[in-house]
């Protein structure tokens, strides 16, 4: 299994920036693809974007131009660069992993980290 665990989430005013950060432990000799979701209040986890293991990126539409997901494999981290932060950005960043390795396969979540965005 992969262990994650996220930080860096806070408040902020409307326009500022925060860079979300997940650390992953175990199966770390094994390239996974990683993703980050957001959670609203009231709402379903949504994909944010996604980082594969041979390095291809996604973003949903609504943070296009705004975050840049990346990665230190050399810290096993990584991180959500998130600026222009919009209050409907409101809400806890999931930290997720998924692969396979060592012949099995695993899907693990982090405990997640609050985002408020205050107008």
């Amino acid at each position: 299994q992969v262990q994650l665990v996220e930080s860096g989430g806070g408040s902020v005013q409307a326009g500022g920036s925060l860079r979300l950060s997940c650390a992953a432990s175990g199966y770390t000799y094994c390239r996974y693809d990683m993703s980050w979701y957001h959670q609203a209040p009231g709402k379903e986890r949504e994909l944010v974007s996604a980082r594969n293991r041979d390095g291809t990126t996604a973003y949903a539409d609504s943070v296009k131009g705004r975050f840049t997901i990346s990665q230190d494999n050399a810290k096993n981290t990584m991180y959500l660069q998130m600026n222009s932060l919009k209050p409907e950005d409101t809400g806890v960043y999931y930290c997720q992993a998924q692969g396979s390795c060592a012949g099995r396969n695993f899907f693990n979540w982090g405990q997640g980290t609050q985002v408020t965005v205050s107008s």
